[in-house]
């Protein structure tokens, strides 16, 4: 009777291997929200306008894909470069490539226990046998040496799924780290590209406070002087050297942030601050895209990296769960060995010396003081807990997309309105020079006029950056191309 439970319990131990049963849930991909646009009502595109930079009207395309080197439609060499660089020698990338890497070969020594452990051992021993016992060897020696070289093979029989769920989530694991890898690439792409554009518009802003600043201590000595002639009070030169001072007081901040927005560039591209030279880039070199794809809501959990990654560590998750469950349950090792021993190394092996054995253990964990069970309820938590990251990823996504939207949408009527004032502030410089020309104007009144155009330019010129970075941050926003990049795209699980 007890000889054919333990047939019973063998055979069904090896019908569940045979039939690929595992313990834990089989891990089942999200469903794409169910959402047909990303703000309300759907944005068509954003206004042009013509004659500044940055101007172009942008249109967007419904499910239109988006090119791997997306930066490349700026028409710049100098970002390219900048880009080119910072690919090849950015540290935090490389050290992302470096995880995926290591991620890789943790499942491969995972897959190893799909096999059997095979180890060869020779051991070699000098022994004096007690004369109160018998004798080890058959010569009745007490004293005597013993070589024994053997073979060990060891096999665990995965019944109950116990190693397909560990390997399965260090392939989870890993594909997390791929994809971790993917948004390190896209976030550095997209951070080159705006700190270029702040580093171009930066520099230009710094130009303009400087002529205003110029502006503004010429409009003091004219004052000074008016006041020394009794055409002006001191009223009004203290009010002109307040708008001086608060002038001069707006350079050093623009400087600093140019400084850091040199510095940090230095670092995206893997270089020192002190080893960078300033980027030669204008806005007026760039050209803004006029045609935007927008991926369809549903195509954008499978291009965020993000949300890839996790979707991966909500399936490690459920895989966690699979190895909690299997190890409540029988674990069986099939082992052999086989082997010499002998008196001597010259007759290990010889014919009479070899020795074999074949076993097979079977464990149950019966009481383990609730470790298992508790262990197995902590996985299906952490199980929850990768649900909603996995949710907020998604939600945080869509308002990415919105955001960006949004920002490409109102920052072109910002750039048209800050475009009405410079030319307004333009028209009234113009106007005010040809009356001082014609003795209907003082110089004070040219260099307000000079001062407001200044103003305005400065304005402008922050609203044609936001233009560009906007651009960008819609290619990050909707997972930035990297399924058109080879060197991305290919599964890191195929070798």
């Amino acid at each position: 009777m007890a000889r054919s439970a333990r047939s019973a319990a063998l055979t069904a131990a090896l019908g569940l291997a045979l039939a690929g049963c595992a313990a834990g849930p089989d891990f089942k991909k999200p469903a794409p929200p169910a959402v047909s646009s990303y703000v309300s009502p759907p944005l068509t595109g954003a206004v042009g306008t013509p004659g500044v930079t940055g101007g172009a009207a942008q249109t967007f395309t419904s499910g239109a894909d988006i090119p791997g080197d997306w930066w490349t439609l700026y028409h710049s060499t100098t970002i390219n470069a900048l880009i080119d660089q910072a690919l090849k020698a950015n540290a935090d990338l490389a050290a992302a490539q470096a995880a995926l890497k290591q991620a890789h070969e943790t499942t491969l020594a995972q897959k190893g226990a799909f096999f059997p452990q095979v180890s060869a051992g020779y051991s070699a021993q000098r022994q004096l046998q007690s004369g109160a016992l018998a004798p080890t060897p058959i010569d009745n020696a007490s004293q005597f040496n013993l070589f024994t070289p053997q073979v060990s093979v060891t096999y665990t029989l995965d019944a109950f799924g116990l190693t397909r769920r560990t390997v399965e989530a260090a392939r989870a694991q890993e594909e997390a780290a791929r994809f971790q890898m993917i948004a390190a690439h896209l976030t550095l792409t997209s951070s080159v590209v705006v700190a270029a554009i702040q580093d171009a518009s930066l520099a230009e802003q710094v130009d303009a406070t400087r002529k205003l600043i110029d502006i503004e201590t010429k409009s003091v000595e004219i004052l000074k002087y008016q006041q020394s002639k009794g055409y002006a009070s001191g009223v009004d030169v203290a009010a002109q050297e307040t708008q001086l001072a608060q002038a001069q007081a707006s350079l050093p901040p623009l400087i600093h942030q140019a400084d850091q927005q040199h510095d940090a560039l230095a670092v995206l591209v893997g270089q020192f601050p002190s080893q960078m030279a300033p980027p030669k880039l204008d806005l007026a070199s760039l050209t803004l895209p006029a045609d935007l794809p927008l991926s369809l809501p549903s195509k954008l959990v499978e291009q965020r990296p993000d949300v890839r990654q996790a979707e991966a560590n909500l399936h490690a998750a459920s895989a966690q769960i699979g190895v909690a469950a299997a190890n409540r349950l029988p674990n069986i090792q099939l082992t052999a060995i086989a082997g010499n021993t002998a008196l001597a190394l010259s007759r290990a092996f010889t014919p009479g010396t070899n020795f074999w054995s074949l076993g097979a253990d079977a464990t149950l964990p019966i009481f383990t003081g609730g470790t298992l069970l508790h262990q197995e309820r902590a996985a299906k938590a952490a199980y929850q807990q990768a649900a909603a990251q996995y949710r907020s990823t998604v939600l945080g996504a869509f308002q990415n997309v919105a955001d960006s939207l949004s920002a490409i949408q109102q920052d072109a009527e910002g750039l048209k309105a800050a475009a009405r004032a410079d030319a307004a502030a333009k028209t009234t410089l113009d106007l005010i020079q040809r009356q001082l020309q014609d003795g209907y104007a003082s110089p004070l009144q040219l260099l307000n006029a000079q001062q407001a155009y200044q103003q305005a330019r400065l304005t402008l010129v922050q609203a044609e950056a936001a233009r560009f970075s906007d651009t960008v941050a819609l290619y990050q926003s909707l997972g930035g191309g990297w399924w058109k990049r080879p060197d991305l795209a290919k599964d890191a699980n195929a070798n």
